[in-house]
């Protein structure tokens, strides 16, 4: 090799290295920029999840005040209602009224008579014989309300009448001239059936449920009554506590009130059901100057005293002592 090409191939030789330490650094520029790449991609990544995540939680807690909004505004709204069935129960209150009549004459005559035996009777005995006759006293008392009501309930031969019931019809006539239709509830079965037969001669249609009357059957009653035009609905007072949606009646009368007040209430409630939209009336059918009346003071005055809330009921007379029993009778002669 001579001189010539010996010195060809250092040049040759010098140019591949001074091209390849050129090359170098841009190779190791390109990694870097790669790996800084990858580093901005995975900080948008992330700050992309951070603010999806936040956007999520803005919108579960935006749900999470509707839902919470809606639920104030749900319980506002039953607070409201509450407050409008109250003040509409109130009104229905207001219209409950008393219509009193004084007993026909042989009639009171009767009824004098059962009083005085009474107060005879629980006069004479001393307290452990009053405390031993306490059923006794409880079936005199009830002469004295079938007395109050018709005394045919206990006197098969009686020839007189009964002022409660022709005061009773005449209130049913004039609600029906009125475009009024009545439930009419009793205790006793058996005056049911004697304002049944005052209806029939009158010409006056009705309908009737007691505790005989079978589940069915006074399922299609209840639903011909507020679908029809019947005026009159008789309805024990045993049968007509619950299950009895009769909104097709505006009046309610009471023909035998005693002590249980919770017991009528609740047979009243009949008529104040969903799809009522008339004032009901109340009417509570009471004897003048008998028991029937100082049992209507004495709840009264109980409930004006001690504000009964839970339960209307006076003090039943089965725990009354021989003093307070004699004191009730007093003055209804």
């Amino acid at each position: 090799m001579n001189q010539q090409d010996h010195n060809r191939e250092e040049q040759e030789m010098q140019h591949l290295q001074h091209e390849a330490e050129h090359a170098r650094p841009h190779k190791k520029v390109s990694v870097m920029g790669y790996l800084a790449i990858l580093f901005a991609a995975a900080f948008l990544l992330l700050l992309l999840s951070y603010f999806m995540q936040q956007r999520a939680n803005q919108q579960a807690i935006s749900g999470l005040e509707a839902t919470s909004s809606n639920a104030f505004d749900s319980i506002n709204n039953l607070i409201a209602e509450k407050d409008r069935l109250t003040e509409q129960v109130e009104d229905l209150e207001s219209q409950v009224a008393g219509l009193q009549e004084q007993l026909e004459d042989s009639q009171r005559k009767l009824y004098d008579a059962q009083v005085l035996h009474m107060k005879e009777m629980i006069a004479r005995q001393n307290e452990e014989d009053f405390n031993k006759s306490r059923l006794q006293i409880l079936s005199e008392l009830m002469r004295l309300r079938q007395l109050c009501c018709d005394p045919h309930l206990c006197l098969e031969n009686y020839q007189g009448d009964s002022a409660k019931a022709e005061a009773c019809l005449e209130l049913i006539q004039s609600a029906i001239d009125g475009g009024h239709r009545t439930l009419l509830f009793s205790q006793f079965t058996s005056m049911l059936e004697i304002l049944q037969e005052r209806c029939e001669k009158a010409g006056i249609p009705y309908f009737v449920i007691t505790g005989a009357t079978p589940k069915e059957k006074r399922l299609q009653l209840v639903k011909e009554f507020n679908e029809g035009e019947v005026p009159v609905f008789f309805i024990s007072l045993k049968a007509g506590g619950v299950g009895l949606n009769l909104i097709g009646a505006d009046m309610v009368i009471h023909y035998d009130p005693w002590w249980n007040l919770a017991a009528q209430n609740q047979a009243t409630d009949r008529t104040h059901r969903i799809g009522q939209t008339k004032t009901v009336t109340v009417y509570r059918l009471i004897a003048k100057n008998t028991i029937e009346e100082k049992i209507q003071k004495l709840q009264e005055m109980k409930q004006n005293l001690a504000d009964q809330i839970v339960s209307k009921e006076a003090v039943p007379l089965g725990s009354m002592s021989k003093e307070e029993l004699l004191a009730l009778l007093d003055g209804t002669m």
